[in-house]
């Protein structure tokens, strides 16, 4: 699953040791753009290559996010984690050519007018 958004706040690393050895994980939080109503989802990054890869990323910074969301119960209660695999700074083109300098945009579109050389309705 994909979600798209802008990363709210990063979370503190934690770290401990499992029977399979030592671990590290990171949350973030990311707030939906897709209505009227964003929502915010705590999104999790665990293993070294992943939290080190989230630190390229800012509060602020729009990415897109793919996940694997899974649930499992302990004592009868149910807990869901939303765990990122995948994660991809967002660019628009809006955004691409309002950072550049007007003097190195490309010009706007030329219009010209050609000469009417007679009234062909031909398609070709």
């Amino acid at each position: 699953m994909e979600l798209r958004g802008t990363i709210l706040e990063k979370l503190p690393v934690f770290k401990g040791t499992s029977a399979r050895g030592e671990w590290v994980k990171q949350e973030f939080i990311l707030e939906t753009g897709e209505s009227a109503y964003p929502r915010k989802v705590c999104i999790s990054v665990f293993g070294d290559d992943r939290v080190k890869e989230l630190e390229n990323y800012t509060p602020g910074q729009s990415v897109k996010v793919s996940v694997n969301i899974e649930s499992r119960e302990y004592n009868g209660r149910w807990y869901t984690d939303v765990r990122a695999w995948r994660l991809e700074k967002e660019t628009t083109a809006a955004s691409t050519t309002k950072d550049l300098p007007s003097d190195i945009l490309p010009p706007g579109p030329i219009i010209t007018q050609e000469p009417d050389e007679g009234a062909d309705d031909l398609p070709f």
